[in-house]
């Protein structure tokens, strides 16, 4: 019986230690607002499309500015439209410092709305070096608020 006990548990830590080893790391969130500003650009890439200046400030879990170019496409008042866009986000994270870029894909059709933006990999600097996640965007009125789900190489998780 004392066999099968020490087996049991034995059996039981190599579960653990599996389960652990192979676990994706649970995402941390810095959760604000942002207020953005955009301006034409010139010249237009092609014809149909339009290049835009983006400035941004965060503020909350995240205290900084980001600066980038968007490029759309498609008729906005028709409600048919694409836009793809890249930024760098400069500023503290939850307490740790450096700059990231982002990645955005986003569409608008009669069948709604879909958006994507991601951290370019290998864009973390300073303190966010290896960061990786998704930044999703909630516009209410005037108001955009964001979430960035996030996650820092080892020993670099805010404390």
């Amino acid at each position: 019986m004392k066999h099968l006990t020490l087996l049991a548990s034995l059996l039981c830590a190599i579960v653990a230690l599996s389960t652990t080893a192979h676990a994706k790391p649970v995402p941390l969130h810095a959760r604000g607002t942002f207020t953005v500003t955009m301006a034409p650009l010139s010249p237009a890439p092609a014809e149909g499309l339009a290049r835009y200046g983006m400035a941004k400030q965060l503020h909350g879990d995240i205290e900084g500015t980001s600066k980038g170019e968007m490029f759309s496409g498609g008729d906005p008042a028709q409600g048919a439209a694409g836009y793809v866009a890249i930024e760098v986000v400069t500023g503290i994270v939850n307490g740790k410092q450096g700059s990231f870029a982002l990645q955005h894909l986003a569409t608008m059709s009669a069948a709604g709305q879909k958006m994507t933006v991601v951290i370019v990999p290998g864009s973390g600097t300073g303190a966010l070096k290896g960061i990786s996640g998704t930044f999703d965007i909630k516009i209410t009125g005037e108001r955009h608020d964001y979430d960035l789900a996030y996650t820092l190489p080892d020993g670099k998780e805010p404390v």
